[in-house]
């Protein structure tokens, strides 16, 4: 395939398709760019050939321009001096001359349309490259997301992680009857002591009463 067949195809290339196709998009979109930077390269040294070409041509047909110029004047001399033969001789000369540059220029300007076609498609070429290399940061910082995302993932439901979720659910739970044993023990110890504290106070009232008993009997 010529580098100018390969340019074409990869300027007419949808590169949105491409990665929609690939199985991997992020190496897919690398080799894209890799691909277009190889081929920019080639197409900007192929450019460079042609330029170098066009400034050949051009020194060439300004230097048959001279030389028809010179038949010419060799022409108008030779017929000063009265040598028609000469004359006609030196514009046959000029004649071939032209039609070389006639030729020359008609190469030139083939070289120009040729140079302002590249041109554009240098510019299409280098817009595709800017963009796959914007698309290709979104698609690696995607692809490194959904990688956390899957290993993040993968960790909450490993068996590791679901048994020390099991582990802690189980000490809680025995924590838990530990918080109810001693509230019990504490509930339970607070009756008994309510019920002493009951007696003591009976006591204390009987022997009150005892008292006011003695005191009503000592008055009689």
């Amino acid at each position: 395939m010529s580098i100018y067949s390969r340019l074409s195809d990869i300027i007419n290339s949808n590169i949105s398709s491409l990665l929609d196709k690939a199985e991997n998009p992020e190496k897919m979109i690398r080799m894209v760019i890799q691909e277009m930077e190889e081929t920019l390269v080639e197409v900007r040294s192929g450019t460079a050939k042609v330029i170098a070409e066009k400034k050949t041509l051009s020194r060439r047909a300004e230097k048959l321009k001279h030389q028809a110029a010179d038949w010419e004047s060799k022409a108008e001399l030779a017929l000063s001096k009265g040598r028609e033969d000469l004359a006609k001789a030196a514009l046959l000369e000029k004649s071939n001359i032209n039609a070389s540059v006639e030729i020359t220029e008609k190469d030139l300007g083939k070289l120009d349309e040729t140079l302002d076609k590249l041109s554009v498609e240098i510019e299409q070429l280098q817009a595709k490259l800017n963009d796959a290399r914007a698309r290709q940061k979104t698609i690696i910082m995607r692809t490194r997301a959904t990688q956390s995302r899957v290993d993040v993932n993968r960790h909450l439901h490993s068996y590791t992680i679901d048994n020390a979720m099991d582990k802690f659910e189980y000490y809680e739970k025995k924590i838990d009857q530990m918080e109810g044993q001693m509230d019990s023990a504490h509930i339970e110890q607070r009756g008994l002591r309510s019920e002493f504290d009951e007696l003591e106070k009976e006591e204390s009232i009987d022997k009150e009463l005892e008292a006011l008993k003695s005191k009503l009997a000592s008055k009689d």
